[in-house]
């Protein structure tokens, strides 16, 4: 059951983690512009904040479920949409004569994408976490099970694995599709996102219900 305050109108767990979320959502598309190297795997840094999407809408279906999850991923599009549509703005304003030229610039080639690629973005987005939610739900079994500890565990690596190869799927498909051969772009990534959903996700979920666990527990000393 959802532990919440006298004066809460949520669960703590779900306020703190909504507001994380929101900025994952608007901060993925700026670090998917440095692409970094673990060995042999090449991926671009986006997928540090989207799999911390996934942590976090998995968290939430696992302690407040699957609705309370959807709502999360749902809402997400809020802060996107008002991100995409201030940097537009924000492009549209004449610079000042005093910034230099080379930081205008760069500003502009990190957040001047292309309308295929701020369309992509979204979608993928949709489509992929409302997914990990549906799997990572689904695995629990029939009754609503806690499914907790190494099957939590499981549970996260598999729905993430699955969901980030879709979401690798729908994304370079529609942003680059006749622009350039994409197919060993497509498997190099969906490669390296399901090693890493395997590698860190499950782990970070433990660690996002244990967090949440502790929010929500019953504060003492704490008039009513």
């Amino acid at each position: 059951m959802d532990q919440t305050s006298p004066h809460d109108s949520l669960p703590r767990s779900y306020f703190v983690f909504s507001l994380l979320y929101g900025g994952m959502t608007v901060i993925a598309g700026v670090l998917a512009y440095k692409q970094f190297a673990i060995g042999p795997l090449v991926v671009e840094s986006g997928i540090l904040a989207f799999l911390l999407l996934v942590v976090l809408s998995s968290a939430v279906s696992q302690l407040h479920g699957k609705a309370a999850a959807d709502r999360l991923v749902l809402w997400g599009f809020l802060p996107l949409a008002f991100s995409v549509a201030l940097i537009g703005l924000v492009l549209l304003l004449p610079a000042s004569p005093d910034m230099p030229a080379e930081n205008l610039a760069a500003f502009e080639r990190v957040h001047g994408q292309t309308p295929r690629i701020m369309a992509a973005g979204p979608a993928a987005y949709g489509v992929s976490l409302l997914l990990n939610v549906w799997i990572f739900n689904k695995l629990r079994g029939k009754g609503g099970k806690d499914g907790g500890g190494m099957w939590l565990m499981a549970r996260g690596a598999i729905a993430s694995a699955i969901s980030q190869a879709v979401d690798t799927l729908i994304f370079i498909t529609l942003a680059f599709y006749g622009e350039f051969p994409i197919g060993s772009l497509l498997v190099g990534q969906a490669i390296a996102k399901i090693v890493l959903s395997f590698v860190l996700v499950p782990f970070l979920i433990l660690g996002a219900v244990a967090i949440a666990r502790r929010l929500d527990a019953p504060r003492t000393g704490v008039a009513a």
